[in-house]
């Protein structure tokens, strides 16, 4: 077996040691159904989210899957049957006699003493271990005996020296279905089907095809859900980062420059961010339609350039009618100066030289 393989393999079976409720997923169907066949016990499935009335999409698609298991046996825990040694040169003797011995069992079945049965084919097959066809008549009565998983040894047995063999498919199938091994029963015995069919392949199909297609059906739906699930989850990432950047973009400090604040929320975002770094605020309350505001406006915009560590704001009084009113804004150009989320000092009037003072004195 190639190694990254075996690697990849480690790993999986780590993840489920470390969180068997992964067993439960639908699309591990398969492999869960082979643990439990060897007699593993899995895990249930946690239910904290359904005790708090919190169901997720794999919790609804997993309940919703009802297949006919009326036929499926519990898995046979005997130890494994006696195996040939393929390594034995086969005499012309011991084929013979391995051919009397398959004889005798055939007259077993045919008279319903299958341990007799089984009986023969082991020694038949301790005589001749590189007959595929011993190990899948043996695997046949492991089937007739309801013991699904010493059958599917046989079978196995008998297609690692017959990759072909029709029957060690066709046995293999019918005992993986036997455990509720749906999926890879239809497929064994579709190849058996296509090598030699015959009805009771037909027939076993027929039964298993049901429960093949609602675990097809099962899997594209959950398959559907968990894309959407993704889908949605993607849209929700991207819309969080989206009001993330903004949010960034809305309370970044800005160096060197005049912020325009159009509303209430801009402003109490700014002043938050500079409270929290003991930045020093400028609110520069103006009008469009005040001249002494346009005389203090360019002074305005060389101070926030002289100091850049200083947060320059700037209000028009009726665009942002809300803000000027809950500073209580009579006049303009008026200026506040804030600092750690209170108002420190204020300027009113188009004064420069009280303006330029103040912001040395405070901004140092």
């Amino acid at each position: 077996m190639d190694e990254s393989k075996i690697e990849e393999l480690k790993s999986f079976v780590k993840s489920c040691q470390s969180n068997p409720s992964i067993l439960h997923n639908p699309s591990l169907s398969f492999f869960k159904s082979f643990l439990q066949s060897l007699g593993a016990k899995i895990p249930p499935p946690p239910t904290s989210g359904a005790e708090n009335g919190h169901t997720s999409d794999e919790d609804v698609v997993e309940s919703d899957l009802e297949l006919d298991d009326s036929d499926v046996v519990k898995p046979d825990d005997d130890p494994p049957q006696k195996m040939g040694d393929l390594s034995i040169e086969v005499t012309d003797e011991n084929r013979d006699l391995a051919q009397n011995l398959k004889a005798k069992a055939m007259e077993a079945i045919s008279e319903g003493n299958l341990d007799e049965a089984i009986d023969h084919l082991t020694e038949a097959i301790t005589l001749n271990p590189s007959s595929a066809i011993l190990y899948a008549t043996r695997a046949s009565v492991f089937v007739k005996l309801r013991k699904p998983n010493a059958a599917i040894r046989d079978a196995d047995a008998a297609l690692q020296i017959n990759a072909d063999s029709a029957k060690g498919y066709k046995m293999r199938g019918m005992a993986r279905a036997m455990l509720g091994l749906w999926e890879d029963a239809a497929h064994d015995l579709g190849l058996a089907s296509n090598l030699d069919h015959d009805d009771e392949i037909g027939s076993t199909l027929k039964k298993i095809e049901p429960n093949v297609h609602k675990i097809k059906e099962h899997r594209r739906k959950y398959e559907r859900l968990r894309r959407e699930k993704k889908v949605k989850a993607t849209a929700h990432e991207k819309q969080k980062a989206q009001a993330e950047t903004e949010h960034v973009k809305a309370s970044a400090q800005t160096y060197g420059e005049v912020v325009s604040i159009h509303k209430a929320t801009e402003l109490e975002t700014r002043l938050t961010t500079s409270s929290k770094s003991n930045q020093l605020a400028i609110l520069y309350f103006t009008a469009t339609w005040c001249g002494p505001c346009r005389f203090m406006s360019p002074l305005y915009t060389n101070l926030a350039a002289k100091y850049p560590k200083v947060l320059f704001l700037k209000i028009d009084i009726d665009e942002a009618n809300d803000v000027a009113a809950k500073w209580n804004i009579s006049s303009v150009p008026t200026f506040y100066f804030t600092k750690n989320g209170k108002e420190i000092d204020k300027v009113v009037g188009a004064d420069k030289s009280s303006l330029e003072t103040k912001i040395a004195k405070y901004a140092s």
